[in-house]
């Protein structure tokens, strides 16, 4: 039987931010944060700000013509109303390189880190700061750049970040408060809608970027039942009822009604890592047996057909968009393995009828985990601009 061919138009491509690819601006709560010895020193990232042309040769030989990456804040305004035109120059400069290299970028606007300014003013837990300070950076952004891009992913994961800087993690500001992680959610889920909204209007297509898992109960206890719910709350609940309904819910805060918000996105993205189990009320490795990552998970494919089923389910015929598939391990056969099944996954669905738009892959070339610093390699690429061969995957399916 012959392979099913990939839908006309489907979207081939690569994510990157801009801290990992380019090291922490030196405006940002991340350089504070790693002068402060709380996380590992980033330096200039991958090299991107001086081999951008190099990379973009590189993903576009290997048929991945499509890369999004972030517009750091903190370079583009260091100081509260003060823009930097440098920056916006060089920004432009990447752009117009892409181009060249025949890559249709697409732009994030907020990728963990900020501005040192905004962030002590009380970042997107401060109305204020959403509806002003934000939204004129959302305005700017637009203003600068929708000539050289081809669409937007405005928010990296505004599920996933409350709870690493404001509900226990280790990202700036490590605060552990449950009042100000409701406001944070809040904010920044306001914040990711009301930038689409935005961004909509140059008319380019907007795809949001939601970090997604299904947790998988290991047994029946109180305490599993509970970090289930938990958890199907914080990462789906919350940001389905926005997008789909127009009403945002936050854990046990009021709803929020904000009709004019519902349907924002042209796409659903999403990034895919790992499936969560859940035993005793803790997070394990799932499925058991399974190689682990560099960072510890379970390598497994398995949850990505669980992350679109429920996509499915709970938005029906809504495009989708896999913004982010990739694994951190030493062993390029394994990521090569998990390429291709990650791969199949999303085929069977589309044979099934889902209407998924492009596969994105995190990363092109190896950068900077964040805590990790460079222990876990994400790319297709090194750091050295080698290509590995598990990018031989991706090729032969976006080269066809």
């Amino acid at each position: 039987m012959p392979r099913m061919r990939w839908p006309e138009g489907f979207m081939w491509g690569t994510g990157a931010s801009a801290t990992q690819a380019e090291g922490a601006a030196p405006a940002s709560d991340w350089w504070e944060w790693e002068q402060q010895g709380r996380a590992p020193v980033s330096g200039d990232g991958n090299g991107f700000a001086r081999s951008f042309a190099t990379d973009f040769g590189l993903y576009s030989g290997l048929g991945l013509r499509h890369h999004r990456m972030s517009v750091d804040w903190a370079r583009l305004e260091p100081e509260e109303g003060r823009r930097d035109r440098s920056q916006v120059a060089r920004y432009r400069e990447i752009l117009l390189a892409a181009a060249d290299a025949g890559i249709t970028p697409w732009l994030c606007l907020h990728h963990f880190t900020l501005p040192r300014w905004f962030a002590r003013s009380g970042g997107f837990a401060n109305e204020e700061n959403r509806r002003g300070h934000w939204m004129r950076h959302v305005d700017f952004v637009a203003d600068a750049f929708s000539d050289l891009v081809g669409g937007w992913q405005p928010v990296n994961e505004p599920n996933y970040y409350p709870r690493i800087a404001f509900g226990g993690g280790p990202f700036p500001p490590a605060v552990d408060d449950a009042d100000t992680f409701g406001r944070v959610a809040e904010g920044i889920h306001l914040a990711t809608a009301e930038a689409a909204l935005r961004l909509r209007s140059t008319g380019r297509p907007v795809s949001s970027i939601y970090g997604l898992s299904v947790p998988v109960a290991l047994d029946d206890s109180a305490e599993t039942t509970v970090r289930v719910r938990n958890h199907l709350a914080d990462n789906w609940t919350s940001w389905i009822g926005l997008v789909r309904d127009g009403v945002l819910r936050i854990r046990d805060r009021p709803p929020i009604d904000v009709p004019h918000l519902a349907n924002v996105f042209d796409m659903i993205g999403f990034s895919y890592y790992r499936t969560t189990g859940v035993r005793r009320g803790e997070p394990v490795p799932h499925p058991s047996g399974a190689p682990l990552s560099a960072m510890g998970y379970a390598v497994s494919s398995a949850g990505l057909r669980l992350v679109l089923s429920k996509l499915r389910e709970e938005l029906e015929d809504t495009p989708l968009l896999v913004a982010e598939y990739g694994v951190g391990v030493h062993d390029d056969d394994l990521r090569a393995r998990y390429l291709r099944e990650g791969l199949a996954i999303v085929r069977t669905a589309i044979a099934e009828g889902a209407d998924i738009r492009g596969f994105f892959h995190w990363t092109g070339v190896d950068n900077y985990e964040w805590m990790r610093g460079y222990d876990v390699p994400f790319g297709l690429i090194t750091r050295d601009r080698t290509v590995r061969p598990s990018a031989a995957v991706l090729a032969a399916e976006a080269l066809g």
